[in-house]
């Protein structure tokens, strides 16, 4: 008997993740998102409920045959299955996620679609791969007819807007994000470590990761899901102070001072301030959603520190909650103690 063949190395992993807030008014219960997310008949979407309410979706397989994204220009047919699903957190924010593992070589020719079937989420070259200029090519977005990731992340997304528990009518405004990451071998003996964290544009952030041979990709595509979260929170909560005048009497961008608006009544009926109206959706949805590494890898966790250090996402967000408390504090106080005319 022949010995049995090893399986080449795995030298790169590829994703990207699509989040964005949830168009429903009211946040979906547990019974409700496990139906939102039940892609498949065949297995269970999993749900747990600490340290916050989650439910994922099992995994979806899509067949690829097509050329790599490469920096260099080489053409490279690769063929195999990108592996996606999709999260709910808090019943608020939908994430949808496609990603895919490489060995260092694959088959010279096509193999059948059962050899590929076997190996979810994997997607074999032809012959020698080039890793580092496909990372690279991955990075930058490829060209027409690549293999592109998005699409499929984007695909499922759009799939799940569509589903009847949705009645379009989300408390707040704001945009989707798109995080596309690579995956790289890091050297002997070194831990995982985040070589790039890049803010483009189009709502696009671009990562680069080394890490430890061996380290799955599942366990990588929620590390990025966890990244992407919580740069979407970032982002939005920013996005809705920009979007008002901070300040005593202030109100939201375009809208007179709030000495040229009339007085009103005190009264149960008394319409809130405009600060108030617009920080109130981020008090009542997004601020408790904040919860760093919550379900990442405990080989991958400490990638956190690095984002931690530089360029500090958790001092960010304590410094935006912080402003938005300062401002409802303020406009909890009476005017008249408030607004205040200062004499010669």
């Amino acid at each position: 008997m022949g010995q049995a063949k090893t399986a080449p190395r795995v030298v790169l992993a590829c994703g990207e993740v699509r989040t964005s807030l949830l168009p429903a008014l009211q946040a979906l219960d547990s019974r409700a998102a496990a139906q939102l997310l039940g892609l498949r008949a065949d297995e269970r979407v999993l749900l747990s409920e600490r340290p916050n309410l989650y439910g994922r979706s099992p995994d979806t397989l899509t067949g690829v045959d097509c050329p790599l994204p490469s920096a260099n220009g080489a053409r490279v047919r690769a063929v195999g299955t990108v592996a996606a699903r999709a999260a709910l957190t808090e019943g608020r924010l939908l994430q949808t996620s496609a990603y895919f593992t490489m060995p260092a070589t694959g088959p010279d020719h096509r193999q059948p679609w059962g050899h590929y079937l076997v190996r979810p989420g994997v997607v074999e070259p032809f012959g020698k791969l080039p890793h580092e200029a496909v990372a690279a090519g991955v990075l930058n977005g490829g060209r027409h007819g690549d293999l592109d990731v998005g699409l499929i992340a984007d695909g499922l997304h759009t799939r799940l807007l569509r589903h009847p528990l949705l009645d379009h009518r989300p408390p707040l405004r704001s945009r989707p994000t798109r995080l596309r990451w690579v995956a790289l071998p890091a050297e002997p003996g070194a831990g995982p470590s985040i070589e790039r964290f890049t803010l483009a544009e189009d709502e696009l952030r671009t990562v680069r990761l080394r890490v430890p041979e061996g380290t799955p990709g599942e366990g990588l595509a929620g590390l990025c899901d966890d990244l992407a979260l919580h740069d979407w929170l970032l982002t939005t909560v920013v996005r809705i102070l920009d979007g008002i005048r901070l300040g005593a009497g202030a109100g939201a961008a375009g809208a007179p001072p709030a000495r040229q608006r009339p007085r009103q009544r005190p009264g149960a009926g008394e319409e809130l301030p405009a600060v108030v109206r617009a920080l109130r959706p981020a008090v009542d949805h997004l601020l408790h959603l904040w919860m760093p590494r919550a379900r990442v890898a405990q080989e991958l966790a400490p990638l956190w520190d690095a984002l931690e250090e530089r360029p500090g996402f958790t001092r960010q967000w304590q410094t935006l909650v912080q402003r938005i408390r300062d401002q409802l504090t303020l406009h909890a106080i009476p005017s008249p103690h408030r607004e205040t005319d200062m004499g010669p």
